[in-house]
């Protein structure tokens, strides 16, 4: 079981592929990771030294991979951050040759485009980008409240507003919408919730909200990764998202006890690995 994951990459700390390559790992998959930039660590310290990396060297990477003739053992395409619309480009033609080598195989978009309090922190045109083309070309989509509006061209601040919002994406093309952090205008501020949107409906999970400060990034890639990681067992959207909420709260719990500004992933990996479904979802 192999998935092709395009994301970004740190040397220190824990946001995009260095977010999902171990979890997925953890939870038994081959995980072949193309990385669209190289940091020494994520932007929210303020400064960094790296290189963003270009399409034409992304498809380089995966060219070679190609030649290994392992095509059909892939069984997913797992992409987060972008950072141009040419690197866009390249994440769906790689999308478009998994799928024509294995007919199974699916596509989940983390669409990292921004976040409240920040707005938008990508390129220009990435987020027409994703919205006019990556959307269509997913089967699942990840985004957080802020992205999910911006996709769907709504305000969402109730349960109401996020199944019209859910709709507007589905109308797009994915069949499963995921919001990672959803968080309505009248809910209990000590908690927050996760919303999902497939054929089974619409359905909440809930878990308490850790007063951590700063906030720990790459939270949102780390759900992408094991919310397809568990999608892939059993294609059955309800059960990968009750298992994820334990997961990530178990990290979060880690992260905090440990007054870390990293995801403590090492050492919650037993949670990740085998989580304790502490958080049942409800019909929404």
């Amino acid at each position: 079981m192999s998935i092709l994951s395009i994301q970004s990459h740190v040397a220190y700390g824990h946001v995009g592929n260095r977010a999902a390559v171990f979890p997925l790992e953890r939870l038994g998959y081959e995980v072949w990771p193309i990385n669209t930039v190289q940091f020494s660590n994520h932007t929210g310290y303020g400064s960094w030294t790296g290189e963003v990396f270009t399409a034409a060297h992304m498809s380089l990477v995966w060219g070679g991979v190609k030649q290994r003739g392992v095509m059909g053992d892939c069984e997913a395409v797992l992409s987060g951050y972008m950072g141009s619309a040419d690197v866009g480009q390249f994440v769906l033609q790689a999308v478009g040759e998994v799928k024509a080598a294995r007919l199974d195989a699916i596509y989940c978009c983390d669409p990292v485009m921004g976040d409240y309090g920040r707005g938008f922190f990508i390129g220009e045109g990435v987020p027409e980008f994703i919205s006019s083309h990556a959307v269509a070309s997913a089967d699942i989509i990840t985004p957080n409240q802020f992205e999910a509006e911006a996709i769907s061209g709504s305000v969402i601040a109730c349960v109401d507003d996020a199944k019209a919002a859910c709709e507007a994406i589905h109308d797009l093309g994915p069949s499963v919408v995921l919001i990672t952090s959803f968080k309505p205008s009248c809910d209990d501020e000590a908690c927050i919730s996760m919303f999902l949107s497939s054929k089974e409906g619409f359905r909440i999970v809930t878990t308490p909200e850790l007063p951590i400060d700063p906030p720990l990034n790459g939270a949102g890639d780390l759900t992408a990764a094991l919310f397809l990681a568990h999608y892939l067992k059993a294609r059955d959207p309800v059960d990968a998202f009750e298992l994820v909420a334990d997961s990530v709260f178990s990290v979060f719990e880690r992260s905090y006890a440990e007054k870390s500004r990293e995801l403590c992933l090492i050492k919650a990996q037993e949670d990740i690995a085998s989580p304790r479904r502490r958080f049942a979802s409800r019909r929404a």
